[in-house]
C-alpha cells in the first residue's frame, strides 16, 4: 500500500512540475517585482488570486485521480471499463493528459513493476513460472515422462518466441485417472496468478456446456464470442477443453480460426492462446504400445514421443464418431503435439497414495500405501499391470484408513 501511495505522490509532483507551478500551462512566471507589484494593494491572497489557486488546484486533483485510475487500470487491468463516446472529462481545459504525457504514466509503471513480476509480461495477473511448472511436474506427475518432457518444452518454446505465428495447441490422450486434467491444472495454475480462476483462463466440459447436439448451431456462435471476449480481455490466454472427443465436429471447427496461422485481416490476435484439448480417445492404442514394451522386458521410459505420437495420430485420423476425426484439426496440422499419457501401475499408484496423505497431512506407512494401492483394479486380467482408474479415486480411497 505504501508503494502505491508513493505513485500518487509522484503523479501529483509529476503534475504540478509538468503544469509550470501554479500558473497557467505553458504561461512563464512572472518577475518577484511584478508579482509582489500585484499583490501589494490586497495582499497575496486577495480574493481573485484564492479563486485562481482554488481552480488550479481542483483541476490537478481532478487530473491525479484521472492519472490514478489510469495506472490503476494498467496494472491490475481489472474492472476497467473504456470511457462511453462522447463522455466529457471533469478535466478544466489546459489540464488534459497531454501536458504531463502518457510518458509519466509509463515511467510509473515500470518502477511499480520492478518489484514484481508484472514486469516481465506487462500484466500483473500473468507470471508464466515456467521454472515452477517444470518442478511440479517432475516432483507431482507419476509416470509420465513423455507429459512432462513435452508439455514443458512446448509451453516454454512458445512462451519465449517473440512473435509466434499461431497459437499453442496441444491435445492430452490417455486413460482416464493418468493426469491430464491434473497437469491442465497445473499450467493454468504457474501461467495465471489465479489458476484456473484467471479471468484469461476458460474451461469447457463438453457434456456440461454443450449437452445437446441439437442446439450446436447456438453453441457454435455462444462459443466464438466467449474466445473472443477472452482474448481481448487478456493479451494471453489459456483454453481448455474437457472430454474433448465427445465435443460436436461444428463446434471445433468453429474456433478452428482461433488456432490457425495468424492472417491479420480484421482478427482478433490470438497468437499468445494456448489451447488444451483432454480426451481418453487412444488410450487404448497407448496401452497396448506400453504394455508390448513390458512383455519385450524394456523400460516403459524406453518408449520414445516419435514412436507413440505417430500411432496415436494414425488412430484419431480413421473414419470413426469422434470430432478430431470429422474436424479440420487434424487435416490442417492445427494441433502441434499429440501428448500420449501412459497407463500408471503398482508404484505409481502408491505414490499417488503418497501425495494424498501429505496433502491431507496425514502420517502414512508403507504398508498403508499398499493397502491402498492393493485396493485398485489391475487390467489386462492375466498381467493385472495397469490401474483400471489411474490415481482417479486414490485421494476418496484413504478415506477407509482415516481413524
Amino acid at each position: 500500500m505504501g508503494r502505491l501511495l508513493g505513485l500518487g505522490c509522484c503523479v501529483l509532483v509529476l503534475l504540478l512540475g509538468g503544469a509550470g507551478g501554479l500558473g497557467s500551462p505553458g504561461t512563464p512566471p512572472r518577475p518577484r517585482g511584478e508579482e509582489r507589484g500585484r499583490a501589494g494593494g490586497g495582499g497575496l491572497w486577495d480574493g481573485a488570486r484564492y479563486e485562481a489557486v482554488k481552480k488550479h488546484l481542483g483541476a490537478v486533483g481532478a487530473l491525479s485521480k484521472q492519472y490514478w485510475r489510469l495506472l490503476a487500470c494498467k496494472v491490475w487491468q481489472e474492472g476497467c471499463e473504456e470511457e462511453k463516446e462522447g463522455q466529457k472529462s471533469s478535466i478544466s481545459p489546459g489540464w488534459s493528459l497531454p501536458i504531463v504525457g502518457q510518458d509519466y504514466l509509463e515511467i510509473l509503471f515500470a518502477w511499480y513493476c520492478s518489484f514484481g513480476k508484472c514486469c516481465e509480461t506487462g500484466d500483473c495477473r500473468i507470471i508464466n513460472n515456467i521454472t515452477g511448472l517444470e518442478t511440479d511436474l517432475r516432483e507431482q506427475l507419476h509416470g509420465q515422462h513423455l507429459a512432462k518432457e513435452v508439455v514443458v518444452r512446448a509451453v516454454q518454446g512458445f512462451l519465449q518466441s517473440p512473435r509466434p505465428q499461431k497459437a499453442l495447441v496441444l491435445s492430452f490422450h490417455g486413460w482416464s485417472g493418468t493426469g491430464k486434467n491434473f497437469v491442465a491444472r497445473m499450467v493454468a495454475s504457474h501461467l495465471f496468478r489465479d489458476g484456473l480462476k484467471s479471468k484469461c483462463v476458460r474451461v469447457f466440459i463438453s457434456l456440461f456446456h454443450f449437452p445437446h447436439h441439437k442446439y450446436v448451431d447456438s453453441y457454435k456462435a455462444q462459443l466464438q464470442r466467449q474466445v473472443s471476449e477472452t482474448l481481448q480481455l487478456c493479451k494471453q490466454t489459456l483454453f481448455i477443453f474437457d472430454e474433448a472427443e465427445k465435443l460436436h465436429s461444428s463446434l471445433l471447427d468453429a474456433i478452428r480460426p482461433f488456432m490457425a496461422h495468424y492472417g491479420n485481416k480484421g482478427q482478433v490476435d490470438h497468437r499468445r492462446s494456448i489451447f488444451l484439448f483432454l480426451s481418453n480417445l487412444g488410450g487404448n492404442t497407448i496401452n497396448e504400445v506400453a504394455l508390448d514394451f513390458w512383455r519385450a522386458g524394456r523400460a516403459r521410459e524406453e518408449i520414445s514421443m516419435e514412436f507413440l505420437e505417430q500411432r496415436l495420430r494414425m488412430e484419431l485420423q480413421e473414419p470413426a464418431e469422434n470430432s478430431y476425426a470429422h474436424s479440420h484439426l487434424l487435416r490442417e496440422n492445427l494441433i502441434d503435439f499429440l501428448v500420449p499419457f501412459l497407463p500408471l501401475e503398482y508404484q505409481h499408484v502408491k505414490l499417488c497414495a503418497r501425495d494424498a496423505f501429505l496433502a491431507r497431512g496425514l502420517p502414512y506407512t508403507e504398508a498403508t500405501l499398499d493397502e491402498v494401492a492393493g485396493m485398485m483394479v489391475f487390467v489386462p486380467k492375466e498381467e493385472k499391470l495397469f490401474s483400471a482408474q489411474g490415481c482417479k479415486s486414490v485421494p476418496q480411497r484413504i478415506n477407509y484408513f482415516l481413524p
